[in-house]
């Protein structure tokens, strides 16, 4: 099988982003967090933390005891999606992009010549040296090359940071023998604990197991895709669709109070009515969720005919509002989730709505905060909170930035940034 894939995964991406735009951060400790608060946890840790055993996950105080002279940083992820899109376009110049996986991986297809073991390994270096020319030297990226996506992402793992692994299919099973079960992508702790009641222990068992298993302990096809994933050979995706749009927060400190929830909730049901009319979507279903410190939970949903109005789908959070318990308990997690998603053009309207006004109103709105930003418009009930809720990255999403954080003159920024380093790599 020959190589076809060329899998680039930015190392320590978030905390790398900021030592790029910060010159007192680099060679330093650094993490950055959600929220600045003790009870948060990192959701990124540079190469200098993670030495004293920071990582994605470590609670801020346990960060502080592993290593005393960390910093802190609050996420911007306006900026890492910038720098996002800026990668992509980099990596363009030496190799089309086949895929982008997450905020921090993607993935590029071989062809022709190219899938020559020493011209891929050319392409991948000429990758890394166009980043670091022209987006600077912290930007650094681990690239596996193998026959299929998933075992190029396994060897972009394999070694970081600023690594360079190839998987070529002589190089099974051997090559990947020494690698952990939770090494492979798809395979978690729940994961982890089906296959070890199916006497799956190792990377060994995992390879020599049969389909008939494999599909067992998956629970069906993705077995057989998980198979032919481990022998190189690079398997039809599902169809996907959505099926869920919303937003969750932590809430930072002075947030955590029943007014705190309220004007939160407010704020994300706002942002995700307008990614539901940018996707051209209705929804007939809204629900809420509420996680305290002390790990419990608290959640409910709304029926109501299907809508993106943003009006009355304020009403209906009203309702769920006043449902959630606070006695004795401290909030310190909101969600806020639209469900029974439907295509704005397969819906038949009511004959007692005035949609027309109703669709107006909710353009203008977007139209305003798209031009002027996030703050240009908004309902009352979220104010308190319109600095609060900023727009999260899941490494496997990439927020619209115009639609959840305004625009600003970050782009500017960013490129008298890029700018400036790559002045200063031709001197």
């Amino acid at each position: 099988m020959a190589l076809r894939f060329l899998f680039i995964d930015f190392n320590s991406y978030f905390a790398s982003v900021e030592q790029q735009v910060d010159k007192s951060l680099r060679g330093k400790p650094v993490a950055v967090v959600p929220v600045e608060a003790e009870t948060t946890s990192c959701i990124a840790a540079s190469y200098e933390a993670k030495k004293f055993g920071v990582k994605t996950g470590t609670l801020v105080r346990d960060a502080r005891l592993l290593c005393p002279e960390i910093i802190f940083r609050p996420a911007r992820p306006p900026l890492y999606v910038e720098f996002h899109h800026t990668l992509i376009r980099i990596v363009e110049k030496c190799i089309p992009v086949f895929s982008v996986k997450s905020i921090d991986e993607m993935a590029c297809e071989l062809t022709g010549r190219q899938t020559q073991k020493e011209n891929a390994v050319a392409i991948a270096l000429n990758i890394k040296q166009t980043i670091a020319a022209q987006a600077g030297d912290y930007l650094r990226c681990s690239i596996g090359i193998a026959p299929n996506i998933f075992l190029a992402k396994t060897a972009s793992d394999m070694q970081k940071p600023d690594g360079l692994i190839v998987i070529e299919d002589q190089d099974l099973p051997e090559k990947i023998l020494s690698l952990e079960l939770q090494d492979f992508s798809g395979i978690g702790k729940r994961m982890l604990k089906r296959l070890y009641q199916h006497g799956i222990y190792s990377t060994h068992d995992l390879w020599n197991a049969e389909k008939t298993l494999l599909r067992k302990v998956w629970g069906g096809i993705e077995g057989d895709r998980m198979y032919e994933k481990l022998r190189g050979i690079e398997p039809a995706l599902p169809l996907s669709k959505h099926t869920t749009i919303g937003h969750s927060h932590v809430l930072s400190p002075e947030f955590r109070t029943p007014e705190g929830v309220k004007v939160i909730a407010n704020r994300m049901l706002q942002k995700a009515a307008m990614r539901l009319r940018k996707m051209e979507y209705r929804t007939a279903s809204l629900s809420l969720s509420v996680q305290y410190l002390n790990k419990k939970s608290w959640s409910d949903d709304i029926r109501f005919s299907d809508t993106a109005d943003t009006l009355h789908l304020t009403s209906a959070l009203k309702k769920l509002i006043a449902k959630i318990p606070f006695a004795d308990t401290t909030p310190l997690k909101v969600s806020v989730a639209f469900t029974h998603l439907l295509m704005e053009k397969a819906q038949t309207r009511s004959l007692f709505e005035d949609d027309a006004q109703e669709s107006q109103f909710n353009r203008v709105i977007d139209e305003v905060n798209l031009k002027y930003g996030k703050n240009a418009l908004y309902f009352a009930d979220a104010h308190e909170g319109m600095e609060s809720s900023p727009a999260r990255i899941a490494f496997n999403h990439i927020p619209n930035i115009a639609l959840e954080d305004g625009r600003g003159d970050l782009k500017k920024k960013i490129t008298k940034n890029l700018s400036f380093s790559k002045r200063k790599k031709e001197k």
